[in-house]
């Protein structure tokens, strides 16, 4: 076992991993596994360091485990200069996550099964007429285990390629909020890190024809295309009942029924705020979504959590959705944002809410634009580390 920092610097090695490759910890720690253990020039048609850097690189972005099939390593002998060994190993890499959730260490596992590939074992057994036999098994065994290897990395392949389409239809569907049209309002949104991540976050600003600004985010339970289609239709139909009816907790209504009839769309979540700046008042309904925040300009922040719901096509009865209304001053921000921002594995989600909240007031006085990116970095999401799930964030200065 050796354990890598994140910049594949080796920092331990147990003995067991000295042992097999006849080294000291003086030789390995401190070197770049791959300078520690390079490529064979004899061999420039082995892809086993291709595969290996790719795996570890795919822990430290996706924060998740990964085990590799067997494959064939020359490994530089110590006491032959330009000398290389053949060895077949069979490799998990895992990651150690720190307090935000980055990767911080890779453990590299290595199982050594040289001897079983070489068939020390069929040639021992040879002598009593089973040879051939288990020699061919092991062969087999070496071609299942490559073929294996390709078939992994294909589904790599089709899975990058779908998370590819489905952020290109997301994004493609989500308004682009110019500044001239709101510039008192920063819109960013950040897919997950992973293969097949993209999810169904979404946010919305409808002008409407009184002078009033209905801003919206919301949520769909799923991964991929799928989930990415469905945040379409939502998204589609809360902007045109905005415009059809009055206030957030009939738009809401609306939208509730209508996800009932769309697949997929069970268990959304959405909240939406209409800002109305002649009365300096916003009112305000939430579908099982995280609560808006309202920053005042003295710092302190208040949790828009009086009008809460379950989520959009969570209940068959027709119950008129709850709503509530605050006053704000000049000066004051007003945030929302998806589960993504908040929520961490094993972590109770009101931490990250304190978390957002205790931001926002350290950066009260910032506009919308520098307050976003702070926020973002503060949480998180752009600070390097594995997104589990998309994030959508509006912050409007009022």
């Amino acid at each position: 076992m050796l354990v890598l920092g994140p910049d594949l610097v080796i920092v331990a090695a147990n003995d067991s991993y000295l042992n097999v490759t006849g080294r000291t910890r003086e030789d390995l720690i401190g070197e770049y596994v791959f300078d520690a253990f390079p490529r064979n020039p004899a061999q420039p048609e082995s892809t086993a360091t291709r595969n290996l850097e790719a795996s570890l690189h795919r822990v430290l972005c996706t924060g998740e485990r990964d085990a590799m099939a067997l494959q064939r390593y020359d490994i530089p002998v110590t006491d032959r200069a330009g000398g290389f060994e053949e060895r077949y190993w069979s490799q998990i890499n895992s990651p150690v996550r720190g307090r935000d959730g980055s990767v911080e260490l890779i453990i590299h596992r290595v199982e050594d099964v040289t001897a079983f590939i070489r068939g020390s074992e069929g040639r021992a057994a040879s002598e009593e007429g089973l040879g051939p036999r288990t020699e061919n098994m092991d062969a087999d065994l070496y071609i299942r285990a490559r073929e294996l290897q390709e078939l992994n990395e294909w589904l790599r392949q089709a899975h990058a390629r779908e998370r590819e389409t489905a952020l290109t239809l997301q994004q493609s569907m989500l308004p682009a909020c110019p500044p001239e049209a709101h510039p008192n309002a920063a819109v960013r949104y950040h897919p997950a890190v992973g293969s097949l991540n993209v999810c169904g976050d979404w946010y919305e600003l409808t002008d409407l024809a009184d002078g009033r600004i209905a801003v919206a985010v919301g949520d769909v339970v799923g991964q991929g295309l799928e989930a990415a289609c469905v945040m379409g239709q939502l998204r589609s139909a809360l902007s045109a009942a905005t415009r059809a009816v009055n206030g957030p907790a009939r738009a809401m209504d609306v939208l509730g029924r209508y996800a009932r009839f769309v697949d997929g769309a069970l268990a959304a979540t959405a909240v939406q705020v209409v800002i109305d700046p002649a009365a300096h008042t916003v009112e305000y309904s939430c579908a099982g979504h995280p609560p808006p925040l309202l920053l005042q300009a003295g710092g302190a922040v208040d949790v828009l959590d009086q009008a809460t719901d379950p989520p959009l096509g969570a209940r068959a009865e027709e119950i008129p959705r709850p709503q509530a209304s605050v006053g704000y001053a000049a000066g004051d921000t007003l945030v929302l944002y998806t589960d993504g921002l908040i929520e961490r594995r094993e972590e109770d989600i009101d931490v990250g809410l304190n978390r957002l909240s205790e931001s926002l007031a350290r950066h009260c006085g910032l506009k919308p634009e520098p307050m976003a990116d702070a926020l973002l970095g503060d949480l998180g999401v752009t600070g390097g580390g594995p997104a589990a799930d998309d994030t959508a964030l509006v912050v409007i200065g009022l």
